[in-house]
Formats: C-alpha cells, sequence, structure tokens
C-alpha cells in the first residue's frame, strides 16, 4: 500500500495551479499513494476532474461550520503525512483536525501567522524561490524522486475540449489578455491594454478579453474596450473555468498582470506575458515564461525600501496606485513582436 497523505492549499488560482505540478510529481513516482486534498470552493472547479485525488472542499465564508465539515470528513483518519502549504492563520487553525504523523509546514523564512506551531518538520530553506519550487520542496520532504521539469494534469471534460476546438476553429489566430487581477492596483491602465490590442489585430490577430463574474473584472474589460480603436472580443463572465483554460491552451499568447489565467495558461504550455510592479515575477510570475515578465518591480521596490530586492525579505511587496503605470506600452509591444510581428 502506498503513502497516505493529505495536502492543504485552499487558494488561490495561481497557487493551486503550482501545487498541481507538486501533486502530479508525486502521482508519477509515487503511482500507489493516496492523496487527500482539502482545497478552496472555486479553486476545486479548476482541479476536480484530476484523476486519483479525493479532494474535500472547504468553503472558508462558513466559518466553524467549514472546519466541522472538515472534521467528519477525515474522522478516522491518520495520514502518512499532512502538507501545510498554506500559511495562513485560518487555514493552520482548521489543520488540527487532521491527524497525521508528519505534519510538514514551510521553512523558518516562509514561516508566518504562527504556522510553524501547527507543524512538527519543515521543508528546507530554499532562498529566492518561485512559489511553485517552494512547493516542490514538500515533495523533495517526503523523498519524493526529483523532477527536471515540472508537469500538469489537469484534465477536463470531452465537452469542454469540444468547446474549446470550436472557438479555436472560428477564431483561428488569437490572443488572450487576462487584465483584472484581484487588486485593482496591481492592474495595467486600460487605455494601454486597448493600444496594445489595436496593436495585435492589425497584425490579424484577433484579440479576447477574458475575466471572471466579478465587478472588478467587468468594469476593467468594458474600460478596454471603450478606448480601443477595434472591436475585441469579450468572454469577460462568460465561460466556466474549465472552458477558460481551454480558451487558453488554443491562443497564441496570454497577457495579463498577476492573476490566476496567467498560470492556468502555463499549465497548458502557453506562452505568458506577464505584467508585474509590486511582486517580484521571480517569485510569482508564470513559471516557464520569466524571460517574458515585463516588470518595473526592482525599481518600484529599490525606490520604496532603499536597497534593491537581493536585500529584502523574499516576497516584500511594493506598495502604491500607480506602480504599474510605470510600465509602458513599447515595453509590452516589444515582447509581443516575436509572437505576432
Amino acid at each position: 500500500m502506498g503513502k497516505k497523505i493529505c495536502l492543504m492549499r485552499l487558494s488561490a488560482i495561481g497557487d493551486v495551479c503550482h501545487a498541481a505540478a507538486m501533486v502530479t510529481r508525486i502521482q508519477t513516482q509515487w503511482p500507489d499513494a493516496e492523496i487527500t486534498w482539502v482545497i478552496g470552493k472555486i479553486e476545486y472547479q479548476l482541479l476536480k476532474l484530476m484523476p486519483n485525488i479525493r479532494f474535500i472542499v472547504f468553503d472558508k465564508s462558513q466559518g466553524k461550520v467549514a472546519v466541522e465539515a472538515l472534521k467528519q470528513a477525515v474522522a478516522g483518519e491518520t495520514f502518512d503525512a499532512l502538507l501545510m502549504m498554506q500559511v495562513a492563520l485560518r487555514a493552520n487553525l482548521a489543520s488540527r483536525v487532521i491527524k497525521a504523523k508528519q505534519r510538514i509546514g514551510f521553512d523558518w523564512a516562509r514561516s508566518k501567522e504562527l504556522h510553524w506551531l501547527f507543524a512538527n518538520k519543515r521543508i528546507a530553506a530554499n532562498r529566492h524561490a518561485h512559489v511553485l519550487d517552494g512547493f516542490m520542496d514538500f515533495a523533495d520532504a517526503l523523498g519524493v524522486p526529483k523532477v527536471l521539469t515540472p508537469s500538469w494534469a489537469i484534465p477536463v471534460s470531452e465537452d469542454d475540449h469540444l468547446w474549446g476546438e470550436k472557438q479555436a476553429n472560428s477564431l483561428g489566430k488569437y490572443v488572450v489578455i487576462s487584465p483584472a487581477a484581484s487588486k485593482a492596483e496591481r492592474n495595467w491602465l486600460p487605455e494601454r491594454y486597448a493600444s496594445i490590442a489595436d496593436y495585435i489585430q492589425s497584425k490579424d490577430v484577433t484579440v479576447i478579453l477574458c475575466g471572471g463574474p466579478g465587478k472588478l473584472d467587468r468594469e476593467t474589460a468594458d474600460a478596454i474596450k471603450a478606448h480601443a480603436s477595434t472591436e475585441l472580443l469579450d468572454y469577460t463572465g462568460q465561460t466556466s473555468l474549465h472552458q477558460l483554460l481551454m480558451l487558453l491552451q488554443h491562443a497564441m499568447l496570454v497577457i495579463a498582470p498577476d492573476t490566476g489565467p496567467a498560470h492556468m495558461a502555463t499549465t497548458v504550455g502557453t506562452p505568458v506575458i506577464g505584467l508585474y510592479a509590486h511582486s517580484n515575477p521571480r517569485r510569482t510570475g508564470p513559471y516557464n515564461n520569466l524571460d517574458n515578465v515585463v516588470s518595473v518591480y526592482d525599481e518600484c521596490v529599490e525606490k520604496q525600501k532603499g536597497k534593491p530586492w537581493t536585500e529584502l525579505a523574499w516576497g516584500t511587496r511594493a506598495k502604491g496606485s500607480d506602480l504599474m503605470e510605470k510600465i509602458s506600452v513599447e515595453m509590452v509591444k516589444q515582447k509581443i513582436v516575436p509572437f505576432v510581428g
């Protein structure tokens, strides 16, 4: 019988994409492992068809009710290891209802919100690690054989596959712009997105706007369309996560700030141009396309902190509502040229 492993990573979309690469590694190297994943409600909708995983959906909005449901779901079980891949105090408190021989948490440098109190083993220190590599450190702590490059197994239904193929066949060559991050200050200016969209469409390549059903996503897409001189296709709020994944898979290119669809695109091998000012793209950028990132983070954080990023705590954020303005249209265009001409 294989090892009985539980991992706790509730959110967000980008982070569960990174975690999925670690899970794929475990499944590939240890096919007999029994894996239970405690995951957020929205994030489950993306990963729910991953094979041979028991998902326990944890709806954090339900508070104590969610903790009690988790307790009942794992009642009578003892895991060989619990991978505590979320440092948030709420997740750490909830993890107490999960019995495990090893409770593996982050190393001291990456441990916050009393995270260390809930673990009896820590992953190895890994200075300046991308989030995905940090998650791979949990597999290392388990003793799972290493892999040279990460891979992902995020299946979708046959209906969603066919939907994606239908879009690709009708659209021809297209680029996806996913413009809305979770916070407005991390978004690039709508008029600059519009300028880039017009440039791409001048190359006979269609531009599609995508995003979730939230208010910020809707307002951002509408603002871009209002500034564009060409008509843009708008899928914002119109797709499920699996349909969005297929839309990203068939795209020539994805342009996005630090947001979930950028990392979803990485899982299906689509090139991504990431736009960064507040967070270090070496830590949170599209994993396979760090060379394509347009970033002003280094200058912003050094100006604010008085030190270069190499001398700051890993994960230090730059703050301010106007930082993304430092990214010019020309900077982004230079990264696009190799893809669309």
